[in-house]
């Protein structure tokens, strides 16, 4: 498909620099593809009357890490100022990452961190022509985790990294509440409206909130820079879904029950766990399933998400899920009626479209 078709111009001021206040104030975008009334302006917080006993949300409990580090290129008894982005995870020691400036680091250089009493050092492993690198710490697993808290930022997204710097508001902030395993370097953001209030109208009504893991890469911010999305490269990203939390899926829609998918997170790890018939397995591995119009989905039945980039994956995956026509004029409303975009904005409620649209 033509990229251009999921372009858009959006106003730079309807980019959410901060979270509403209290998190659940945030509008909702509520997209129906086959009813009459297509689009329906709310809340989050009205969620609780959109979804009904039986169902059953499904959250990524990703933890994001501070993985935003700056530290020193030693060389030959001098040093210099880098910027490192850590952005996935390869082994207990080992991370992908990006650099700043990337031209004059090479491999077998030592990157030092510190902060206080703690000192943390990095080998650069290799490096790749664009300029990513695999470190290899001197610590790894949880005391790795545990100097990453200490020394690193919060990983904020560089559309709001480039207006203001991340603060102590943001660790936070940018932190789910079902934040649990340690391992993204960006949030799942559809979770980021969700309060302990929230949480607990929703299970008295009688809907379920289970937890799959999809630890999100740096690669979720970037546009697709191809013509043709064939040519798309995804980000491998490591997920799981327990055999419990399956069975419990599973049982949901054998009892007559709608499954949520709190976030693209979560309906792609979904997504690559079940079968042709709709059928969910345990899962644990990486994923990198890219999720177009045309895409028959197996076992989501609505979408809870945010607001995406232009030309992105993630605005694809929500023409996929509601249709392409449907979703442009859903955007062309929001920005008409100013609701705020991306990692900090606002929301939409996604029904799937009854049939996929497949434009070339």
């Amino acid at each position: 498909m033509r990229v251009e078709l999921f372009d858009f111009d959006l106003p730079e001021e309807l980019i959410a620099l901060r979270p509403a206040e209290p998190r659940e104030s945030a509008k909702l975008l509520v997209v129906r593809p086959e009813a009459q009334d297509v689009y329906q302006d709310l809340a989050v917080r009205d969620l609780v009357n959109l979804l009904q006993p039986g169902d059953a949300l499904v959250v990524n409990d990703t933890r994001v890490l501070p993985a935003r580090l700056s530290g020193l290129r030693l060389r030959e008894g001098h040093a210099a100022k880098i910027e490192v982005n850590l952005h996935k995870r390869e082994g207990p020691a080992l991370w992908y990452a990006f650099v700043k400036p990337a031209k004059k680091l090479r491999e077998g250089e030592t990157i030092i961190f510190t902060h206080l009493e703690m000192t943390l050092s990095a080998f650069v492993k290799s490096k790749q022509e664009s300029g990513e690198v695999l470190l290899e710490f001197d610590c790894a697993g949880d005391e790795l985790g545990k100097a990453l808290e200490i020394l690193g930022r919060m990983p904020l997204p560089p559309y709001i990294e480039n207006k203001r710097t991340a603060d102590v508001k943001d660790a936070a902030d940018y932190q789910t509440i079902f934040a649990r395993k340690s391992g993204a370097v960006a949030a799942p953001t559809a979770s980021l409206h969700f309060t302990p209030e929230l949480v607990a109208r929703l299970l008295a009504r009688g809907i379920k909130i289970l937890n799959v893991t999809l630890h999100v890469g740096a690669g979720t911010f970037l546009p697709v820079k191809t013509e043709d999305t064939r040519d798309h490269k995804m980000h491998a990203e490591w997920g799981e879904i327990t055999i419990d939390a399956a069975n419990d899926l599973n049982e949901i829609h054998a009892t007559g029950g709608q499954i949520i998918a709190a976030g693209t997170t979560s309906l792609r790890i979904l997504e690559t766990a079940a079968s042709a018939d709709g059928t969910i397995q345990a899962f644990a591995g990486e994923t990198s399933i890219f999720i177009e119009p045309g895409y028959r989905f197996k076992c989501v039945d609505r979408l809870l998400t945010n607001f995406h980039l232009p030309r992105s994956t993630l605005f694809m995956l929500v023409c996929a899920f509601s249709g392409l026509d449907v979703m442009r004029q859903a955007y062309a409303r929001a920005i008409e009626r100013k609701y705020r975009f991306y990692s900090y904005g606002d929301a939409c409620l996604l029904s799937l479209a009854p049939r996929q649209e497949s434009p070339t």
